[in-house]
């Protein structure tokens, strides 16, 4: 979770592992959209000697859907490249790391550069390409951060990895390389039977009361001090909607777009040539996807998680079922009693049948699959009109920031501009589509029901992370940042984003801290 771990044979693959997808109206540069795709989950900030990397054999790409057909009009992919430049040595660096070229990158051996294309496919031409433009060649990918002896000022070091790249009539501001997780869920309690922390004392599981011991206990941040890999776009909205305008109306077919990101493999894999790494042979297959978050951890079965991460949006209908009876939706009353509206919506009168189950979750599928149309929420539809079904993180470009006192709750907490209308870096998706499956988006499409006061939007269920619902720096994330590419400074082993010691360096309990 987001998507760290969410399937069998990908979770073996952590460099093709996204992790997390964000794409909002930039708030710091009027008139473009940023997009965030994240890899390589639950990076040890010390993971030496060979710290983490982009995969040279792997096509990264972060994919616009602008006519809500399920497929791709436009791709940025990024193929990267490294090399050794101190071969004989066996550290990341001999030395300081000050630049990214020239002298003051003499001492770093494993250096990587990038190449970004814009693909476009136009309308209806998918798999076929129209053009393919090179926005930039060579591109720096900055180091990780190691600490202050081997990369002094890392922040500075950082933006200068910040480049402008264009070519023909495309531009993009762009960034590649490690940074923070911004993503924030309390891991231990979401596997331990949905046992949350400051909610836990009204578990009970299958009639077996909790002990409450954790009663109005904060919850605990797994991916503090972890890094990730980001991919991050800052582009023009004119160059990414379907007709080529900046759209002020939300109303505005055109404002609509959907974004997600996926890695690609060679389907040929020739293990130990002869400098001991493997070949690769043939066409690229994808082997990861994702779009909104969540959607393989806590809908799809286990049995398609992998399967599910090898497919294109445009064929979702296939795993409907999962939308629209969601298991977690069915348990959730077994395990918290405080569920009794939804344990009824749940139920079939009459019927004995181990799979009856109750209504349809019409509400899931418009929030994940079509978009949600602006009878429901009529200031941030993201609904295209097309009506497939296709799990894209949509995002209407006509609404404007929340600059001042924006909702970590999104839509359920009054806030247009945030998830599922897009996902801002602070967003706290686990909690958002926890009681949107527990059943605070039910009224949305059945008028008739009433929430349960578990489920409704900043009372009861969160995971503890955020003080409340304007909280936007939860615990854990330390510092986002207010400009591309906002997420923070990357954890080094020895000292945190903010320039303190990690850990107590002057402790003499700690051992080898005199």
């Amino acid at each position: 979770m987001s998507s760290h771990r969410e399937a069998p044979q990908i979770s073996k693959d952590p460099n093709a592992d996204s992790t997390d997808v964000y794409a909002f109206v930039s708030p710091d540069v009027a008139g473009t959209v940023t997009m965030i795709a994240n890899y390589i989950p639950l990076e040890a900030a010390d993971g030496g000697p060979n710290f983490y990397e982009f995969s040279d054999d792997v096509v990264y790409a972060i994919h616009i859907d602008n006519t809500g057909d399920g497929n791709p009009n436009i791709s940025y992919e990024f193929w990267f490249t490294t090399v050794n430049n101190i071969p004989t040595s066996f550290l990341y660096n001999d030395g300081p790391i000050t630049a990214l070229t020239g002298p003051g990158a003499a001492n770093w051996n494993r250096q990587q550069t990038y190449t970004l294309y814009r693909v476009d496919y136009g309308q209806g031409s998918w798999p076929y390409e129209v053009s393919r433009v090179a926005l930039g060649e060579n591109l720096p990918v900055p180091p990780c951060n190691i600490g202050p002896l081997s990369t002094p000022d890392y922040g500075s070091l950082a933006a200068k990895a910040v480049v402008t790249a264009g070519a023909r009539n495309f531009s993009a501001t762009v960034f590649a390389g490690q940074r923070a997780d911004g993503f924030y869920v309390d891991l231990g309690a979401v596997f331990d039977l949905a046992d949350l922390r400051p909610f836990e004392e009204a578990h009970s599981m299958y009639g077996l009361k909790s002990t409450g011991l954790m009663s109005a206990m904060p919850g605990v941040n797994s991916l503090a001090a972890t890094n990730v890999h980001s991919l991050a776009l800052q582009i023009p909205i004119n160059q990414l909607t379907s007709d080529h305008s900046t759209p002020t109306n939300v109303d505005d077919p055109s404002a609509v777009i959907g974004i997600w990101t996926t890695a690609s493999r060679q389907k040929v894999r020739i293990l130990g040539d002869h400098f001991g790494g493997p070949v690769g042979s043939g066409p690229y297959a994808q082997v990861s996807r994702l779009g909104n978050p969540l959607i393989n951890e806590l809908l799809i079965g286990i049995g398609q998680k992998d399967f599910w991460n090898t497919q294109y949006p445009a064929d979702d209908k296939q795993f409907v079922s999962f939308y629209t009876n969601p298991l977690l939706a069915q348990l959730l009353p077994s395990l918290y009693p405080v569920f009794p509206n939804l344990e009824r919506y749940n139920t079939v009168p009459g019927s004995f049948a181990t799979n009856a189950h109750g209504p349809d979750r019409a509400d899931l599928v418009a929030i994940l699959l079509t978009g949600i149309p602006a009878s429901v929420v009529p200031t941030a539809p993201t609904y295209s009109g097309t009506g497939v079904q296709a799990d894209e993180l949509r995002l209407n470009v006509a609404v404007r920031p929340n600059t001042s006192g924006p909702s970590n709750l999104g839509i359920l907490g009054g806030d247009p501009a945030g998830f599922p209308n897009g996902r801002r870096v602070f967003d706290d998706v686990a909690t958002i589509e926890l009681i949107a499956v527990a059943g605070a988006s039910l009224p949305l499409v059945d008028k008739q029901y009433t929430r349960d006061k578990a489920a409704i939007p900043g009372t009861n269920v969160s995971f503890g992370l955020t003080s409340s619902a304007t909280d936007t720096s939860a615990m854990g994330t330390e510092n986002y940042l207010s400009a591309f590419p906002y997420l923070a400074t990357p954890w080094s082993g020895m000292w945190t984003p903010d320039g303190t010691p990690k850990g107590n360096l002057t402790n003499p309990a700690v051992p080898g801290s005199q």
